[in-house]
């Protein structure tokens, strides 16, 4: 699979060469996905609910990264992120090639994806309202840092997906090297054309909010499609997951509240250097797993 190449996309030609790697998945989406996939049916639909998301949403990043490269000066001190902006539009194809696949199945045991459709009238409104493209870039951003928190996590934390089928294990483990692997592009480019801390924050807790609201929103759906929304041990495996002792909420809260700081970069912090490590090293375990394709 080779993404589609646009204008904005030619003009990161002759830039350095990026750190990032394109990469084709190597794993069978169009098996029949189990309607349990996960070893509990609150976590299975979490995550399918995480991926009814993502084909829009990573849609919209490319997109507002393309809309915003015309401000990037033409400088040889941006012709790095120049070629990382390209790499990363052809991640996030790969990404929303692989979760469209997903979805598919998810379509066919009769799940309904209210998010998509959710996200596209948000977007919708945004262009009616002549968002700017720096606006549009602090959206990607804040979605780019919430995502590398949940990717961390992730990685960090075997039981996120202990108990997955295989195949499952190794998609949202492949999705989440690659989105620590270019979690600083979007911000980076943000800075370069001159975007300011307090549009950043205030975009940041407006994603927040919609991405906690959205996500909840749709894994009830999910639930109550499959019957199992008003099971006690449905929730109870629930609020483990995200409040118990090692919750995602609280294991999350640092990387989540730093994006505030006035001085926060991607690349810094507690998470900064390990999450680098963890992705590179499944990536290089796993090698059998993926295949370069840029």
């Amino acid at each position: 699979m080779t993404p589609t190449r646009s204008s904005a996309d030619s003009a990161v030609d002759g830039a350095t060469t990026s750190e990032l790697t394109v990469r084709r998945l190597l794993v069978d989406m169009r098996t029949p996905l189990a309607a349990r996939w996960h070893r509990n049916d609150f976590l299975t639909q979490y995550f399918n609910a995480l991926s009814m998301s993502f084909p829009v949403g990573e849609q919209f990043f490319i997109d507002s990264m393309r809309g915003a490269l015309p401000m990037l000066a033409q400088q040889p001190e941006h012709l790095q992120l120049r070629r990382d902006i390209l790499q990363f539009i052809g991640q996030e194809a790969a990404h929303r090639q692989i979760h469209a696949l997903y979805n598919a199945q998810l379509e066919t045991q009769g799940l309904v994806n209210k998010w998509q459709h959710w996200a596209l009238r948000r977007q919708a409104r945004a262009m009616r309202l002549g968002m700017h493209p720096k606006s549009l870039l602090a959206v990607t951003c804040a979605y780019e840092h919430l995502t590398a928190t949940l990717a961390h996590q992730t990685l960090q934390h075997a039981d996120a997906l202990e108990g997955a089928e295989e195949r499952m294990q190794t998609m949202w483990r492949w999705h989440a090297s690659e989105e620590i692997e270019h979690r600083s592009v979007a911000f980076d480019l943000y800075q370069a054309v001159g975007g300011n801390h307090r549009k950043r924050v205030q975009w940041y807790l407006f994603v927040l909010l919609t991405m906690a609201l959205e996500a909840t929103a749709q894994t009830v759906l999910n639930l109550k499609h499959s019957g199992k929304l008003w099971r006690l041990g449905t929730w109870c495996d629930g609020l483990a997951f995200f409040l118990g002792r090692q919750g995602l909420v609280w294991r999350s809260m640092p990387a989540l509240l730093r994006y505030l700081r006035r001085d926060f970069h991607p690349q810094q912090g507690e998470h900064g250097s390990d999450s680098a490590e963890m992705a590179q090293r499944w990536l290089t375990e796993n090698a059998s797993q993926w295949r370069g394709v840029r």
